[in-house]
């Protein structure tokens, strides 16, 4: 064979990648074909997440909402943090592209915990997917453990207030509960990371609520779009709008006592600190773009 001829079919070359990725997917399949892999107390299964959930997720991450972060250099390398997002859109996409964001930038390429409502773990299939994504109950026993275990955990205190707000009050933050938040910060001592999303806001414009729906199927509302419900499941496909997620600096709170936590106005302080800060940096990001969808 001279060097200008190509080496037949399958015998090396290129095909050596193709090999190993198949090679591979079979190893995956066989181990969950018998059981031999391993989930933590929490149901997180980190290989179904890399290899499978990971890459469902990245088409939307990268092509659909063309996600870019900013500030990433300010989640640490290593340890427990606490990350505090605004939350918004109808649908919690932007947790899901938050998770995203932390692991594919990260240069440790950190996992980010969710913690999430109880409806999420009352609904067939999305219970099951939440957990092997590392989702666990929006409780404070939950958020310690897993910061007590060095875990990157994510929260967004505006919950169902913010998921289901108007289209008409868009970036603007809606109550933070009490603060637990900052309590189970305080008591792990782990650094309190707030994080600003813009682009989730316009996918679902809502401009209605079926309370009466709402009421009837169980949910905190039933959302009424441009779309949706006028266009039945093709009304349920989001608009392609362009996102930025910004990490800020990290507030710090091992420097605190332990009685801490159990002061309210620290926590009233600190909690409205958090909210201020990813409240002031939406708004510069809103002033920074040239378009929602561009």
């Amino acid at each position: 064979m001279t060097s200008d001829e190509q080496p037949p079919e399958g015998s090396g070359g290129g095909d050596g990648g193709l090999e190993r990725r198949i090679a591979s997917g079979l190893a995956f399949l066989r181990r969950r074909l018998t059981g031999d892999y391993e989930v933590d107390d929490f149901g997180y299964d980190e290989e179904l997440t890399d290899q499978v959930l990971m890459s469902l997720l990245r088409p939307l991450y990268d092509t659909y909402f063309r996600v870019e972060v900013k500030g990433v250099e300010n989640i640490p390398s290593e340890g427990g943090a606490l990350i505090v997002a605004n939350h918004s859109g109808t649908l919690p996409m932007d947790g899901l592209m938050m998770q995203v964001a932390v692991h594919d930038n990260h240069p440790a390429g950190r996992h980010l915990r969710l913690l999430a409502a109880d409806l999420v773990f009352m609904l067939p299939v999305v219970n099951e997917l939440a957990r092997k994504l590392g989702h666990t109950l929006a409780c404070a026993e939950d958020a310690a453990r897993l910061l007590e275990q060095g875990e990157l955990v994510g929260v967004m205190p505006e919950g169902f207030k913010g998921l289901g707000k108007p289209f008409a009050d868009r970036y603007k933050l809606q109550r933070f509960g009490r603060g637990g938040f900052v309590s189970t910060a305080l008591r792990a001592g782990t650094p309190i990371i707030p994080c600003s999303i813009v682009g989730a806001e316009e996918i679902y414009p809502m401009i209605g609520n079926a309370k009466t729906v709402a009421r009837l199927l169980g949910f905190p509302y039933f959302p009424i779009t441009p779309t949706f419900p006028w266009l039945g499941p093709l009304g349920a496909i989001p608009l392609p709008t362009k996102w930025t997620i910004q990490f800020g600096e990290p507030i710090p709170t091992d420097g605190y006592p332990p009685e801490a936590a159990e002061d309210p106005m620290l926590m009233f302080n600190l909690t409205d600190q958090v909210r201020e800060q990813i409240q002031h940096t939406l708004y510069k990001l809103l002033v920074q773009r040239r378009s929602v969808f561009f």
